[in-house]
């Protein structure tokens, strides 16, 4: 079992589109991976697009990843990318 905590960095946070994304980009690994807002303890099933979006994380919130499986490792990697990237987001300056 892995777990880490990342924090939300674009600009409109967690919204349906980069949802869609994350969860797009992890929904082939066998791992279960469980996302935590830390600041008010609510959970969601990271390859859940609808469970994802309760977490309504806007920028800036920290998320608790837990991930358990053969592939977490490989899991953990593609999620840490996902979060860097801004969920595939191009940032407007």
């Amino acid at each position: 079992m892995l777990s880490v905590q990342l924090k939300v960095n674009n600009e409109l946070g967690l919204h349906a589109r980069a949802a869609a994304n994350l969860v797009k980009g992890i929904t082939f690994f066998q791992s279960s991976i469980t996302l935590t807002r830390v600041d008010i303890s609510r959970s969601a099933d990271a390859k859940s697009i609808l469970s994802v979006l309760t977490l309504a994380a806007p920028k800036g919130t920290e998320i608790q990843i837990v991930i358990d499986g053969p592939d977490e490792h490989e899991a953990l990697v593609a999620i840490q990318r996902s979060f860097d990237s801004g969920f595939g987001e191009v940032s407007i300056q």
